[in-house]
């Protein structure tokens, strides 16, 4: 029996403001191989392009990455915003669709960033555009210059910056065997109130949600709001969740 295949989600780009592409980051491919020991395979963000019975018939597990793009507000009823561009429509259809066919298949499905807030949008669940603006909470987006500029060096804007207490007995606090873990943050969006299926299980000191699971999934189905394959090659807590995932794939792959 050959490797597991993950799927992992395209997002639209434009080169030179006149090629129209989809694109994925670099890192989460090299989790899958190096960590999860599977063959990544990028498909399109869009309904257009990808066809999902077509697509988890071809694959073991999913992985819905982050993104620069919000999830378009229109998707739980909340007017959008010009300030909280730039959106990613197509994706959106896609990815919604997607995690609930994930979900009644029993295919594997991890989702980082933008991809767990969309796996809690599909089942109901809110986003807030700009965590930062809720009182008490701190500033989740990532590390800036003094002038304004994203912070160059990727050690630092990749940093652990706080720590994540998991809820418990639940599905985090079993993989990692302890009540806390700590963690990058790079996202201006947020759960704000959680879909019907969704298990908040862990979140930030201040409140935010960041590792939600998928109530009665038939395989793994977890959500996390850090970049967990920035370093899971020599970072053990990212490590961890990327060796679950790789597990559930070859028992997926076994049925």
């Amino acid at each position: 029996m050959g490797k597991p295949v993950v799927g992992i989600i395209g997002n639209e780009y434009r080169i030179e403001d006149r090629f129209q592409v989809q694109m994925t980051g670099e890192a989460n491919m090299t989790a899958v191989v190096q960590v999860a020991d599977a063959l990544p395979l990028i498909f399109a963000g869009s309904s257009q392009l990808t066809d999902i019975g077509a697509l988890l018939d071809a694959v073991d597990g999913i992985v819905l990455t982050g993104a620069r793009a919000n999830v378009h507000p229109t998707n739980f009823d909340t007017d959008p915003h010009e300030a909280y561009e730039p959106y990613d429509e197509n994706r959106d259809l896609l990815a919604l669709e997607l995690t609930r066919a994930c979900l009644d298949k029993g295919v594997p499905l991890f989702g980082i960033c933008r991809g767990m807030q969309e796996m809690n949008v599909a089942f109901g669940g809110s986003l807030h555009p700009e965590i930062r603006d809720i009182p008490g909470r701190m500033n989740h987006r990532m590390p800036r210059l003094k002038n304004g500029e994203i912070h160059p060096d990727p050690e630092v804007v990749f940093a652990d910056r706080h720590d994540v207490k998991f809820t418990k007995s639940g599905e985090f606090e079993r993989i990692y065997g302890k009540p806390s873990i700590r963690v990058n943050s790079l996202h201006g969006q947020g759960v704000l109130e959680k879909g019907g299926r969704i298990n908040i299980e862990g979140v930030a000191e201040d409140g935010t949600v960041e590792a939600i699971s998928v109530a009665d999934a038939r395989a793994f189905a977890l959500g996390v709001q850090w970049h967990a394959e920035y370093d899971p090659h020599d970072n053990p807590v990212n490590q961890v969740l990327f060796e679950a995932f790789g597990d559930a794939l070859r028992d997926a792959r076994g049925r």
